[in-house]
């Protein structure tokens, strides 16, 4: 096991791999920006090295002054949450270069299952179903590039092949959209990721986003924990998850997820991953693989009772893989709400002072932030201050609790996205569950047009 880990993250990650640390026995480095240097998990590590200011690319994703901070630290081990850096392969290069181990995927299948097209390509070998679509990246001739459009059928997406975080995508609704959007994609691509190439999908209207938990060894072993239902999003951002998803049949989640356990099998992945897949009509569809720890790991951990950074931490350390599937056991159900320091309607991000702050507690509830009474949210980071999670013995249950929670919670100095929270957890679409990815998106702009008539 290792005896020192550099955390290279900044907010309630970073307080997350810390605890699991500490549990392991294991002392923390924690490196952080000026405007982040009375953050508690900073207050808490062993060791800390401010690398920069507070802009995050003179800091938190300054490479060199990560591994030099490892390196006067006498850490032996680099974590780097689910950041920026948790999927890029050159930064786990150099890591493992400076003789240090990187806490998640080998760079190899970073790289792969970065690259959209090569992901979606892996998926196909494996047998894992995937969204119908161009066979690779779009080519420069505009007949093919209809030709593929009418094999796939419209609507179809345009999307970055080196794409993230909801960025780099196009619908396109006719045919003579169709050459003038994949010039525009491609382009952006280009500023936004520094890869041209873009690829087609066929649009699904009404799907769910689902993803299965996957842990490896890294040697061939391999087991998946699961699934979640992230489908009430905005703008490709998550707002509420859930585990296990409502209304699917289990034989079917366990068909699929056992053929993205064997797909990291095959590719002799490392560490924690996410299979993510669009479904509808009773069929999955992959769209890509997140080669690191999900935000919202929490509700994974609440329904198998495994710890997933401890596990990560464990791989990455070269410790047995003990877990088999067979032993691995969905019990309850559980939801997790992401509290953002914004306007619950508008999304205007609001940092500042937080003048008071009271966090819920009570059977089947966990609180997962590293703010506190005084603590100033910055202006130069995402606005998510922290995520609320319950547990149930059943679905009525983990939201019933998720009501009470929310209600009790106190943040003052701050606008938070609470109250939608507690509007959508008493909205009957989600009350029924089963809600697809554009089921937000239509609600608020519902809400919108009401308030300007």
């Amino acid at each position: 096991m290792f005896e020192k880990v550099l955390i290279a993250n900044r907010g309630e990650i970073a307080l997350r791999i810390q605890r699991a640390c500490r549990e392991l026995g294991i002392k923390t480095v924690v490196v952080h920006s000026e405007a982040d240097r009375e953050a508690k998990y900073v207050r808490l590590a062993d060791e800390s090295v401010c690398i920069g200011p507070a802009p995050a690319q003179q800091s938190y994703l300054h490479m060199p002054a990560i591994i030099a901070a490892a390196e006067v630290t006498d850490a032996e081990a680099i974590h780097p949450g689910y950041g920026f850096l948790a999927e890029n392969a050159d930064f786990a290069q150099r890591v493992e270069k400076s003789g240090f181990v990187f806490i998640g995927p080998r760079p190899e299948s970073i790289v792969t299952m970065g690259d959209k097209v090569s992901a979606k390509q892996a998926m196909i070998k494996a047998g894992v179903p995937v969204v119908p679509g161009s066979d690779g990246a779009l080519g420069d001739d505009p007949q093919e590039i209809l030709e593929t459009a009418r094999r796939v059928g419209l609507p179809v997406i345009i999307k970055a092949s080196g794409g993230g975080g909801g960025r780099g995508m196009r619908v396109v609704n006719h045919e003579s959209e169709l050459v003038n959007a994949v010039q525009m994609t491609r382009a952006e691509a280009k500023v936004a990721f520094g890869n041209p190439e873009v690829y087609m999908e066929k649009y699904l209207e009404k799907p769910r986003h689902i993803e299965i938990q996957i842990l490896a060894d890294g040697e061939g072993k391999a087991v998946w924990l699961g699934e979640r239902d992230c489908s009430l999003q905005r703008r490709h951002q998550k707002i509420i998850e859930e585990a296990p998803a409502p209304g699917i049949d289990r034989e079917l989640i366990t068909q699929i997820a056992e053929r993205c356990a064997e797909a990291s099998r095959q590719m002799r992945y490392r560490g924690a991953g996410t299979f993510e897949f669009l479904y509808e009509n009773e069929e999955f569809y992959f769209i890509e693989m997140n080669t690191r720890i999900q935000v919202e790991h929490t509700i994974t951990e609440c329904i198998t009772g495994i710890d997933l950074v401890q596990e990560q931490i464990k791989i990455a350390a070269g410790v047995p893989f003990a877990l088999k599937q067979e032993e691995i056991q969905i019990l309850g159900h559980a939801i997790e709400c992401r509290i953002n320091a914004e306007d619950p309607y508008t999304f205007m991000p609001s940092p500042g002072l937080v003048t008071k702050w009271h966090t819920p507690g009570g059977m089947g509830v966990r609180t997962d932030s590293h703010v506190f009474s005084g603590y100033r949210v910055p202006p130069h980071y995402d606005s998510m201050i922290g995520k609320i999670i319950t547990y149930g013995q059943d679905r009525k249950q983990a939201i019933a609790r998720m009501d009470i929670a929310l209600s009790e919670m106190i943040v003052e100095g701050i606008s938070t996205n609470i109250p939608l929270h507690r509007e959508l957890l008493h909205d009957p679409v989600f009350i029924k569950g089963g809600m697809d990815i554009h089921y937000l998106e239509k609600k608020l702009a519902s809400r919108s047009k009401k308030s300007a008539d």
